[in-house]
């Protein structure tokens, strides 16, 4: 065997993350790779026509942006901005949007609502009071002790209280509560359903919230030269070795200890001190460790595991502007737009009774107007994606009638728009799978959202720690806590976590007293 002093399984961010943390605590650190390219969602590429460039995957990165993961590894970055962070289309044409400067934000809800300028003035300064702690809080490991106390002495219990149930509302009524117009709480429901939730769920308010009000604070920007640029970045930073195309076939096991992997064409690799698995927890537990070495209880937990919702995205090479009706859509780096609330609910319900959706929500990026080096000058590189129900397969002639839905809603929106079409790229859930084997049915974010399997119900009832049943083998991909989003944090905690069982003799009884409780 070819030994270090850990393995990480997978180069997308959170295991380029990982890696980089414990490279820097001066360990030996090598990343195996399954596809040919490191990044997993965080990748672009020239997939619709010559010049202009895509993000693959994932595109706007107000989580990166503010993650004190991301932060403290000092990336050689450049990031920008669309002259507005996003906006929300009604059918009606009209535009609620949300702006880097506050008072043009107030202005945009407004005009939905008398009072609701200085409603989301307000929501905006309450923000503002704790988004520090905040992001401390989410992007640190479970349970975020130091930073919840923190919280609760500068709220007070009374105003902790009120915090925690303003995290569990619904957007929808979230949205009901802040504000009295739709343009509000539709700004709201709409950075929601970025996830796979409805308006109607609990814990939907905070998506909603906390998209929204990063937005204000930080915009949503994206790096100069594309996503991979995130990647590239990490990947320069990285004093270790990589290997491509090199997919792990077996953690290795021995007395319960994780010792190293196999790799699919027979070959072993020894980890000294720890394995790190930035893939999906379903394939870490059952494909590449087995049942032999998980509790009974931790198996049938694991079948209750939920993915989220696929995805359809198609990016379009446009020789012009996007001819939207309303214009503030063209300063926009971000446009949502084919429901208001109402619409937003039915087409949740369409995907809850595995249905596809027949009026389609989309969210749409137009990568030109927030950064000009993405294609010629006066074109734009666009995208936009909508959720399909999770299955195992899809007719292509099922894609084909939901790609005619979505640029229906384009062109009810940009009216010319199809006649601006140099050329368009097509990514179905089974193509996003083939090109990135974690997204798996084109689910993007590792897991559902849903309360039911977050904190320490994440990836299932646990610890809500990156520790898992094997000792030394760590969960370090977005099925961890805190979830889907391009920030780092589940591959920090796992890499964190590996240091301190390393130098903390007592750590891993104390782990396996504690799962000895929950399994059995």
């Amino acid at each position: 065997m070819d030994a270090v002093d850990a393995i990480v399984v997978g180069a997308g961010h959170n295991g380029l993350v990982a890696a980089n943390l414990l490279a820097d605590a001066g360990w030996s650190v090598l990343v195996l790779e399954a596809t040919p390219h490191a990044g997993g969602a965080v990748r672009s590429g020239e997939i619709t026509a010559p010049g202009y460039l895509s993000d693959l995957f994932s595109a706007f990165y107000p989580l990166g942006y503010a993650s004190p993961v991301l932060k403290s590894l000092e990336l050689d970055l450049r990031w920008t901005h669309a002259p507005e962070v996003f906006t929300h289309l009604l059918p009606d044409g009209r535009a609620a949007t949300v702006s880097r400067d506050l008072d043009r934000t107030a202005a945009s809800m407004e005009r939905f609502a008398p009072g609701d300028g200085d409603r989301w003035r307000t929501a905006y300064a309450e923000w503002r009071s704790v988004s520090s702690q905040m992001l401390n809080t989410l992007f640190t490991p479970f349970p975020p002790i130091r930073n919840s106390v923190g919280l609760v002495r500068q709220l007070r219990v009374g105003g902790a209280l009120r915090l925690a149930r303003r995290l569990v509302l619904s957007v929808r009524e979230l949205g009901s509560e802040m504000f009295d117009g739709e343009g509000a709480a539709l700004a709201l429901a709409g950075c929601a359903l970025h996830t796979d939730l409805s308006p109607e769920e609990a814990g939907g308010g905070v998506y909603g919230w906390l998209l929204a009000m990063l937005g204000q604070e930080f915009g949503w920007p994206v790096p100069v030269g594309g996503a991979q640029e995130i990647t590239s970045a990490l990947v320069r930073r990285f004093r270790g070795e990589i290997v491509y195309a090199a997919p792990v076939s077996r953690v290795l096991v021995a007395r319960g200890r994780a010792v190293g992997v196999r790799t699919a064409d027979g070959r072993d690799w020894r980890a000294r001190r720890a394995v790190i698995a930035d893939v999906p927890a379903p394939a870490l537990f059952l494909d590449l460790v087995g049942d032999r070495w998980l509790p009974p209880r931790f198996a049938e937990d694991l079948a209750h595991f939920r993915w989220d919702g696929a995805t359809v995205k198609v990016d379009w090479a446009v020789r012009g502007k996007v001819p939207w009706t309303n214009p503030e859509a063209g300063r926009a780096g971000t446009v949502h737009l084919g429901a208001d609330l109402n619409g937003l609910t039915r087409y949740a319900a369409h995907l809850a009774a595995d249905e596809v959706p027949p009026d389609p929500f989309l969210l749409l990026g137009q990568m030109t107007t927030a950064d000009a080096t993405r294609s010629p000058a006066g074109t734009e590189s666009m995208w936009a994606y909508t959720h399909l129900p999770h299955r195992q397969s899809w007719d292509a002639d099922v894609i084909a009638a939901h790609v005619e839905r979505m640029e229906a809603v384009v062109e009810q929106h940009a009216p010319g728009f199809r006649s601006q079409v140099v050329a368009r790229h097509v990514y179905a859930p089974g193509d996003m799978e083939r090109e990135n084997p974690s997204l798996v049915g084109g689910a993007l974010g590792g897991g559902t959202a849903a309360a039911f399997q977050q904190l320490f119900l994440r990836p299932v009832p646990g610890l809500g720690r990156p520790d898992t049943p094997v000792d030394r083998l760590f969960l370090g991909s977005a099925s961890a806590h805190p979830g889907g989003g391009v920030h780092g944090a589940p591959g920090a905690n796992a890499a964190r976590a590996a240091l301190v069982r390393d130098r903390n003799p007592l750590y891993p009884a104390a782990i396996r007293a504690a799962h000895r409780v929950i399994y059995r």
